[in-house]
C-alpha cells in the first residue's frame, strides 16, 4: 500500500511539474522603420502563440490540442472568448495553476485559442 501511495504522489508531482516552467518568451515588436518610432506587432502572431503553447501548455493539453492531463482545447473557442481564455491562463481553473503564461504572451495565446472552434 505504501508503494502505491508513493507512486501516486511521485506521478502527481511529475505531472504538475511538467505543466510549469517555461522561460520568458516575450517577443519584442518589430520596428516599422519610417513611422516615427512607432512599433507594430510581429508579423506572425500565430506562430508566436503556437510556440508559447508548445513550450508552456502542450505537456498537459496535448501537442495537437487534443487534451491529456488537461482538457482538450481544439474547440475551446466555441466555449470561451479570448477574454475568458486569458482569465483562465492568468488565474488558473480547477487543477490548472495560474500564471504559467503572463502579459502579452497570455493575450496572444488566448486570442489564438479563441479562434479554435
Amino acid at each position: 500500500m505504501k508503494k502505491k501511495l508513493l507512486a501516486l504522489f511521485m506521478g502527481s508531482a511529475l505531472v504538475l511539474g511538467a505543466c510549469g516552467g517555461g522561460g520568458n518568451t516575450t517577443q519584442e515588436p518589430a520596428d516599422n522603420g519610417g513611422n516615427g518610432g512607432e512599433t507594430t506587432a510581429p508579423a506572425d502572431n500565430t506562430a508566436a502563440a503556437e510556440g508559447i503553447y508548445a513550450q508552456s501548455c502542450a505537456s498537459c493539453h496535448g501537442q495537437n490540442l487534443e487534451g491529456g492531463v488537461g482538457p482538450e482545447l481544439a474547440t475551446v473557442g466555441s466555449r470561451l472568448d479570448a477574454a475568458g481564455i486569458e482569465d483562465v491562463i492568468i488565474n488558473g481553473r480547477n487543477a490548472m495553476p495560474g500564471g504559467l503564461i503572463k502579459g502579452d504572451d497570455a493575450k496572444a495565446v488566448a486570442e489564438w485559442l479563441a479562434a479554435k472552434k
